[in-house]
């Protein structure tokens, strides 16, 4: 058999799928299993997204659209983020696709080739320095501390940039911390990037209406830097359409005139019918988003003050996003079965063996003393998982 390409060799599959799968393959052995890796809302999407989609059905819209998305969609994406972020982008300068990750890879392809460096504040969710090797770049990860809010500072961004530095990726909200950039420390950072005019920003906003703040602004609205910012975002986290597949980037019109051109050889475009749910989505009443959000912040608090009293779980509570990031490095160097747990991979394994809670290493995220929780499940599972990790824990910690 002929040998893979070196790209296809050099990617690292999921973790986040691969808990979610060994999850899946435990309880389909007859496992009771708590999972709260993947970031899935447990809602459905709207009534009135569901009809769309029952309509486009029933009236045939059943073929390939623009690569670009419907004209109707870009024009209800343009109307969403001026409504949302105050971003004035006409509906040419946006485009649809098979979700955020799907506009990610393809901002990524956009923006850098063979030696160029993308610039990842870690902890980060994985699939950015995957992309980035895709697109034949070199990942640089620049560690982020819980001391600064898992957020990146304008100092640690000076000495992280060189010559090559092509992209720097931001998220806010962040996936895993909830970490959310103030407008103040956004404009520290474009201080920064000022000085160095060839790198961009791919801001990862598909938490956006997720938070537990007044204000989670865009890079794209410091005026700095607005014309190097790539804004993405999707429907997946906000309207509970995860399986739907809908995301959509909008930025410089060169740089979404090319993505158009990368989409159109390969996936071509978003579902026809996801399409028109997402226009019901964005231009029809959003209180059911804002419903999630406030079931979501009530999680938050539930969930937090449960894990801050278990001993040696040390965390903050997010300001956005639904999930939690303990770190978890006291629990280290306890035994089980004759093992040593010597970091989050194997605290994980312990639990999903152990108690039948799956979560997600840190080390998938760059932060090898902390582990991942969605909260984005009923509030009978998290109880559950809850009450077995507490009971793990003090299980643990009497071996």
């Amino acid at each position: 058999m002929s040998a893979l390409s070196s790209r296809a060799a050099g990617i690292e599959p999921s973790r986040t799928i691969a808990m979610n799968q060994r999850a899946r393959d435990l309880a389909a052995a007859g496992r009771d299993i708590v999972d709260l890796t993947v970031g899935e809302p447990d809602f459905h999407p709207p009534a009135e997204v569901r009809e769309a989609a029952r309509l486009a059905i029933a009236e045939g819209a059943d073929r390939y659209t623009p690569v670009a998305g419907e004209p109707a969609l870009r024009e209800a994406v343009s109307r969403k983020l001026l409504r949302d972020s105050g971003l004035a982008y006409p509906a040419s300068r946006v485009m649809a696709s098979c979700g955020a990750k799907s506009a990610l890879s393809n901002a990524m392809l956009a923006l850098c080739g063979p030696g160029d460096e993308v610039l990842v504040p870690t902890p980060a969710w994985l699939s950015y320095a995957e992309m980035a090797k895709i697109a034949g770049a070199a990942p640089v990860f620049e560690p982020c501390s819980a001391a600064d809010g898992y957020k990146l500072r304008p100092e640690r961004l000076a000495a992280a940039v060189t010559a090559r530095t092509r992209v720097l990726v931001l998220c806010s909200p962040s996936n895993p911390t909830g970490a959310v950039y103030t407008r103040a420390e956004l404009e520290a950072l474009a201080s920064v990037l000022v000085r160095f005019p060839d790198v961009w920003i791919l801001s990862d906003e598909v938490y956006e209406s997720i938070r537990y703040v007044p204000e989670v602004p865009s890079p794209a609205s410091v005026a700095a830097i607005a014309d190097r910012v790539v804004v993405v975002g999707g429907l997946s986290k906000s309207h509970a359409m995860t399986g739907w597949r809908l995301g959509f980037l909008a930025g410089p019109k060169a740089v979404v005139d090319a993505c158009i051109a990368i989409q159109g050889q390969t996936t071509t475009c978003a579902s026809s019918i996801t399409q028109r749910a997402g226009i019901a989505a964005l231009a029809g009443d959003q209180a059911p988003v804002a419903a999630m959000a406030a079931a979501f912040r009530l999680r938050r608090d539930r969930a937090y003050a449960r894990l801050a009293a278990i001993p040696g779980f040390r965390l903050a509570a997010p300001d956005g996003a639904f999930y939690l990031f303990p770190d978890v490095s006291a629990l280290f160097g306890s035994e089980w079965r004759g093992v040593r747990i010597e970091g989050s991979d194997d605290f994980c394994l312990y639990l999903l063996e152990e108690a039948g809670v799956a979560l997600v290493p840190g080390s998938a995220f760059g932060d090898d003393a902390c582990v991942r929780m969605s909260f984005a499940a009923s509030d009978a599972a998290i109880d559950m998982a809850l009450d077995r990790i507490e009971a793990a824990v003090v299980a643990l910690g009497s071996r």
